[in-house]
């Protein structure tokens, strides 16, 4: 199979080339950037952006299937950016898929997508998206999730979406550095009473979905939790992983009220000073951090036969493991 993999240097799709390539298929990776190690293992490399028309067209053309994980990501940036890498950026990825009869599209997504800012337990694919949003990031992968559904079956093309949560693992480029930052400042805070739980994914389960997905008769216009299947108590996982990492843990609490609120303040500090970088506390982060949302896999288990093969307590081993050879 030809495949591209957009993002395919980023922390979750390079697990998808790394899978690509080991079953034999040929893959083409679309990043900002050339990646050595990709092209050692037998990857192709293009420099661009998903942005940019011209280079997304040129990528598409002649693959059999595009994965499609590029996106901008965190609290970091104006409307304009988020919106020219999430939705413009899809619909580039979408014209190139129909230009270059490439036959499927999966499409990287997120559980943020439906995430309303109070507690999802359980929820299946059948809950909406929210009325409005909190943060960029969600509204912008939400619309964009929105038009590569509608697109399935235009011009022949299959398109599906994942929602992974909570990606987790070795070369993690994101979510793990800014937490070990934090624990090494102390400016760690458990946000909540601590009982709510999550779902999370291991990077290589996350990964193996999208080749599963890719390969499935039956995901033509869906979407799609990605999960261990079975969530955590946030703040207890945070714990054991900082234990694990040797580093201090959480010993400051914050009710999710002032949370709130204080995330609001820095928001708008941010906006009328021009300030850069990421407020250390959002109303989306508080919400995430002190409500419970896990979803349910079933739909996932039943048309593509998704079960997590590596468990969450030997995810955490092996990210411990590579931490400490860094």
């Amino acid at each position: 199979m030809k495949a591209l993999v957009t993002g395919g240097g980023g922390f979750l799709g390079r697990y998808v080339v790394e899978q690509l390539l080991a079953r034999g298929d040929r893959v083409t990776v679309l990043g900002r950037k050339r990646y050595a190690e990709l092209e050692e293992l037998g990857a192709v490399c293009i420099q661009g952006d998903v942005a940019d028309r011209p280079a997304v067209l040129a990528a598409c053309r002649g693959q059999e299937v595009v994965f499609h994980t590029a996106a901008r990501v965190g609290f970091e940036g104006s409307w304009k950016d988020f919106w020219a890498a999430n939705v413009i950026g899809t619909d580039n990825v979408l014209e190139g898929c129909r230009a270059g009869d490439a036959g499927k599209l999966v499409f990287t997504s997120s559980p943020s997508v439906v995430f309303d800012g109070k507690d999802q337990l359980g929820v299946d694919e059948s809950v909406p998206y929210p009325s409005s949003f909190l943060a960029h990031y969600p509204a912008t992968k939400a619309e964009a999730e929105r038009r590569i559904l509608a697109a399935n079956g235009v011009g022949g093309l299959v398109t599906t979406a994942l929602r992974p949560h909570i990606v987790f693992g070795p070369r993690d480029s994101s979510l793990l550095p800014r937490l070990v930052d934090r624990a090494r400042r102390r400016q760690l805070l458990q946000v909540g009473d601590g009982t709510n739980r999550v779902d999370v994914v291991y990077v290589e389960n996350a990964a193996t979905a999208h080749l599963m997905a890719a390969d499935s008769p039956n995901v033509g216009g869906k979407a799609y939790f990605i999960t261990q299947g079975e969530p955590v108590t946030l703040w207890s996982w945070i714990g054991e992983l900082l234990e694990g990492l040797g580093l201090p843990g959480v010993r400051v609490r914050m009710p999710f009220s002032a949370a709130y609120a204080l995330g609001a303040a820095s928001e708008a500090a941010h906006r009328a000073l021009g300030l850069r970088g990421e407020p250390r506390m959002t109303r989306f982060l508080a919400c995430e951090l002190a409500h419970s949302h896990f979803y349910s896999i079933e739909r996932a288990r039943q048309d593509f036969g998704f079960t997590p093969r590596i468990s969450t307590r030997e995810g955490m081993r092996l990210l411990c493991d590579w931490w400490r050879t860094q």
